[in-house]
């Protein structure tokens, strides 16, 4: 790792020594003549250590040691200072500073010095990384899917989750977009503060707009008290609107004003309410439709749309019902209590080929029913739920019109393994390929072997 030291000492000499006897040990070195030049060099957050003096005019090593501690906690300070300021040397460590000096000092003395707090450094810096990718991680726990459509949309709510924009999500009912919006909250800096979540198609009118923007007493019959909405409750945290495709036009207004002015008024009430909320919002209508047909506003709909993510039904990405399956059945297994090793292969070749309409909300119910109705500790045909393989056939697999060769490829050798229980010898005979030719392709395309 490439450090970069800061020097602050108003003595010209002890600042180029400093600095030549460092670069010699690989660092790189920043220097101010000055506490004044130093605390502005400081803010741009780019120093991992600062050496300074701790007598100097106007801003002193004490106010350098103070603006590091405030701004870029975990920066380490080594204080120089003469005889007669060692008491003073103390109380900076006292403060926070990682070590001290008297002038004159001993270069292979600061090296060392130096070379320690670096470590130390390195250390923190590589342990606030991992936490952060063990975040990331958990953020994403809930969200199943390797496929190349969801490695796409993991990229997406990974690039705009820190940002301010307002991000709306799109797809089928079905596809989990409550769980995208959740890991965008997660993934923010706004993750320790509330997210509150409001289903627009299940208020009527009138309670929408109340329950978003909140009420005073006595604005409508029922109204006994003020109560505050969903985006007050929101502040400084995420709102997630989802069915935003549903509301009407007056509410559609006052929505726009919040998403411009962060201002709105309760329900009857005149005093205008401010607040700091990043909105998330979902849809699985067509927005676009909505306006030419006059029912959405097309402001509001840029304002709403700012960063896009839609995800694909699951009929789009089969590679990850394997996945979603073994995730469902494990979770069934638990909340009924039920031993169930696995499924016959006629129906995990059924549960592949199946487009799922209902998408990944289908796929859970289906296998939750499995659970439930299964007889042994294998799902065979007679426990699938009416409707899953109405005219289907267990022993056949789908390849849809118009795909590319490679990709009709992988789907036949992920239905293949499938259906022989994973057993890569028999699925190379039946096949008619070699073993290694198997494991090859099974690596090139990324299939859980």
């Amino acid at each position: 790792m490439n450090f970069k030291i800061l020097i602050c000492d108003d003595e010209k000499n002890i600042r180029q020594g400093l600095s030549a006897a460092l670069e010699m040990e690989g660092y790189e070195t920043v220097l101010a003549e000055n506490g004044k030049v130093a605390i502005e060099r400081i803010s741009k957050g780019d120093i991992d250590l600062v050496i300074t003096d701790l007598r100097m005019p106007e801003v002193t090593g004490e106010q350098v040691l103070e603006k590091v501690s405030s701004e870029t906690p975990g920066v380490p300070v080594i204080i120089l200072t003469g005889h007669g300021s060692i008491d003073s040397a103390v109380d900076a460590m006292r403060n926070g500073a990682y070590d001290f000096l008297t002038k004159p000092f001993n270069l292979d003395q600061l090296t060392m010095i130096v070379k320690r707090a670096l470590q130390g450094r390195e250390l923190s810096l590589q342990h606030r990384q991992l936490k952060e990718e063990l975040h990331s991680s958990k953020a994403f726990e809930s969200i199943i899917g390797k496929s190349s459509e969801m490695q796409k949309v993991f990229d997406m709510i990974r690039r705009v989750a820190d940002s301010k924009a307002s991000v709306l999500i799109t797809g089928e009912s079905g596809v989990g977009k409550e769980l995208i919006a959740h890991a965008i909250h997660n993934l923010s800096s706004r993750k320790d503060k509330p997210m509150i979540n409001v289903h627009c198609a299940a208020l009527s009118k009138d309670l929408l707009e109340s329950e978003l923007f909140g009420h005073e007493k006595g604005a409508f019959t029922g109204a006994i008290t003020r109560k505050r909405g969903r985006f007050e409750l929101a502040n400084t945290g995420t709102i997630f609107l989802d069915e935003i495709g549903e509301i009407d036009q007056n509410t559609q207004i006052k929505l726009l004003r919040v998403l411009q002015e962060r201002q709105f008024e309760r329900v009857g009430g005149e005093e205008t309410v401010t607040v700091d909320v990043r909105v998330v919002s979902a849809t699985n209508r067509d927005l676009q439709k909505e306006i030419e047909k006059g029912t959405f506003r097309e402001d509001l709909f840029y304002r709403l749309n700012v960063v896009h993510i839609h995800i694909p039904p699951l009929r789009e990405r089969k590679e990850d019902i394997p996945l979603l399956i073994a995730h469902f059945l494990k979770e069934s297994c638990e909340e009924n209590n039920k031993k169930i090793e696995g499924l016959d292969n006629k129906v995990r070749s059924i549960l592949y080929n199946y487009d799922w309409p209902g998408n990944i909300r289908q796929l859970k119910n289906c296998i939750e029913s499995c659970v439930v109705m299964a007889q042994s500790n294998v799902i065979t045909l007679d426990d699938l739920p009416p409707g899953i393989n109405p005219t289907g056939d267990a022993d056949s697999i789908k390849i849809p019109f118009g795909i590319p060769l490679a990709e009709a490829e992988k789907i036949l050798i992920e239905q293949n393994l499938a259906f022989n229980s994973g057993n890569k010898s028999k699925t190379a005979d039946v096949l008619q390929i070699g073993r290694k030719t198997l494991h090859r392709k099974i690596e090139e395309y990324g299939i859980e072997g």
